[in-house]
Protein backbone atom coordinates (compact mmCIF):
# COMPACT_ATOMS: atom_id res chain seq x y z
CA UNK A 1 0.00 0.00 0.00
CA UNK A 2 1.26 3.56 -0.56
CA UNK A 3 0.20 5.54 2.01
CA UNK A 4 1.80 8.75 3.69
CA UNK A 5 1.71 7.50 7.86
CA UNK A 6 3.68 10.37 9.02
CA UNK A 7 3.45 14.23 7.88
CA UNK A 8 5.90 16.66 8.50
CA UNK A 9 3.29 19.14 9.50
CA UNK A 10 0.26 17.08 10.17
CA UNK A 11 1.95 14.61 12.15
CA UNK A 12 1.24 11.03 12.40
CA UNK A 13 -2.01 9.12 11.27
CA UNK A 14 -4.26 7.88 14.31
CA UNK A 15 -5.29 4.42 13.95
CA UNK A 16 -8.43 3.72 11.48
CA UNK A 17 -10.40 1.54 11.57
CA UNK A 18 -9.94 -1.34 8.19
CA UNK A 19 -12.67 -1.77 5.47
CA UNK A 20 -12.71 -4.58 3.03
CA UNK A 21 -14.20 -3.19 -0.54
CA UNK A 22 -13.96 -4.81 -4.31
CA UNK A 23 -12.79 -3.25 -6.72
CA UNK A 24 -14.11 -4.97 -10.19
CA UNK A 25 -14.18 -7.84 -8.36
CA UNK A 26 -10.68 -7.65 -7.20
CA UNK A 27 -10.58 -7.69 -2.89
CA UNK A 28 -8.90 -4.70 -1.54
CA UNK A 29 -8.43 -3.29 2.10
CA UNK A 30 -9.21 0.66 2.69
CA UNK A 31 -10.17 2.44 6.11
CA UNK A 32 -13.09 2.91 7.01
CA UNK A 33 -14.27 6.55 6.50
CA UNK A 34 -11.62 7.59 3.82
CA UNK A 35 -12.75 8.51 0.03
CA UNK A 36 -12.63 5.47 -2.64
CA UNK A 37 -10.75 7.34 -4.22
CA UNK A 38 -7.80 7.45 -1.63
CA UNK A 39 -8.34 3.69 -0.92
CA UNK A 40 -8.11 2.64 -4.88
CA UNK A 41 -4.77 5.09 -5.24
CA UNK A 42 -3.14 3.36 -1.83
CA UNK A 43 -3.76 -0.02 -3.72
CA UNK A 44 -2.14 1.09 -7.08
CA UNK A 45 -4.84 1.70 -8.77
CA UNK A 46 -4.88 4.47 -11.32
CA UNK A 47 -7.68 4.06 -13.64
CA UNK A 48 -11.29 4.93 -12.09
CA UNK A 49 -13.14 4.94 -15.12
CA UNK A 50 -13.26 4.90 -18.95
CA UNK A 51 -13.73 7.92 -22.29
CA UNK A 52 -17.01 7.72 -23.09
CA UNK A 53 -16.12 8.43 -26.96
CA UNK A 54 -12.14 6.95 -26.59
CA UNK A 55 -12.53 4.99 -24.15
CA UNK A 56 -9.40 5.71 -22.72
CA UNK A 57 -8.43 5.89 -18.65
CA UNK A 58 -8.90 8.40 -16.63
CA UNK A 59 -8.03 8.75 -13.17
CA UNK A 60 -8.82 11.15 -10.18
CA UNK A 61 -8.08 14.98 -11.71
CA UNK A 62 -9.49 17.17 -9.01
CA UNK A 63 -9.73 15.70 -5.77
CA UNK A 64 -12.57 18.44 -4.52
CA UNK A 65 -15.99 17.19 -6.12
CA UNK A 66 -15.90 19.75 -8.54
CA UNK A 67 -15.28 17.60 -12.18
CA UNK A 68 -16.56 13.97 -12.30
CA UNK A 69 -13.67 12.44 -13.73
CA UNK A 70 -13.33 10.11 -10.80
CA UNK A 71 -16.97 8.95 -11.17
CA UNK A 72 -17.67 5.24 -10.45
CA UNK A 73 -20.19 2.77 -9.60
CA UNK A 74 -21.31 1.27 -6.31
CA UNK A 75 -23.36 -1.23 -5.63
CA UNK A 76 -26.81 -0.11 -3.82
CA UNK A 77 -25.48 3.97 -4.17
CA UNK A 78 -25.57 3.52 -8.25
CA UNK A 79 -23.10 6.05 -9.95
CA UNK A 80 -20.56 8.25 -7.41
CA UNK A 81 -18.25 10.50 -7.29
CA UNK A 82 -14.70 8.53 -6.00
CA UNK A 83 -12.93 11.67 -4.09
CA UNK A 84 -15.88 12.28 -1.93
CA UNK A 85 -18.18 8.97 -1.55
CA UNK A 86 -16.66 7.93 2.14
CA UNK A 87 -15.50 4.15 1.87
CA UNK A 88 -17.40 1.41 3.40
CA UNK A 89 -16.80 -1.78 4.65
CA UNK A 90 -18.03 -4.63 2.28
CA UNK A 91 -18.60 -2.13 -0.32
CA UNK A 92 -18.62 -3.82 -4.11
CA UNK A 93 -17.55 -0.89 -6.39
CA UNK A 94 -16.81 -1.21 -10.32
CA UNK A 95 -14.86 0.90 -12.25
CA UNK A 96 -16.66 4.07 -13.90
CA UNK A 97 -18.21 2.54 -17.66
CA UNK A 98 -18.71 4.49 -20.45
CA UNK A 99 -21.95 6.41 -20.86
CA UNK A 100 -25.08 6.03 -22.67
CA UNK A 101 -25.08 8.41 -26.43
CA UNK A 102 -27.43 11.19 -25.60
CA UNK A 103 -28.88 10.83 -28.95
CA UNK A 104 -28.87 7.08 -29.35
CA UNK A 105 -29.53 5.97 -25.49
CA UNK A 106 -27.19 2.56 -26.85
CA UNK A 107 -23.62 3.06 -24.96
CA UNK A 108 -20.67 4.20 -26.78
CA UNK A 109 -18.50 1.22 -28.80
Amino acid sequence: MERIDEHPILGRKTRREPAGFTFNGRPMTGFRGEAIAAALLASGVRTLRRHEESGRPRGLYCAIGHCMECRLFVAGKGIVRACLTPLEDGMTVLEGQRLPNEITGRTLP
